[in-house]
């Protein structure tokens, strides 16, 4: 997922993307554990799309506070 994806959403579609990558990472992190996981690249990327959908969230909130 790239940036501008992120930026391009609504903040209802941010809030079930999020959701979404912190169930995907339960289960990375579940298959780890039981020794089930493959694809190890997967947890850096689930992470590092989770920083993204929260970093763009604390920007627009960011912004909505600076207007109000």
């Amino acid at each position: 997922m790239k940036a501008s994806e992120v930026k391009d959403m609504t903040p209802d579609q941010l809030d079930d993307e999020l959701l979404k990558l912190k169930k995907t990472q339960f289960n990375l992190r579940f298959q780890g554990a039981s020794g089930q996981l493959e694809k190890v690249h997967q947890m850096r990327q689930v992470r590092r799309d989770i920083a993204r959908v929260k970093t763009i969230q604390r920007q627009r909130e960011a912004a909505q506070a600076n207007k109000g």
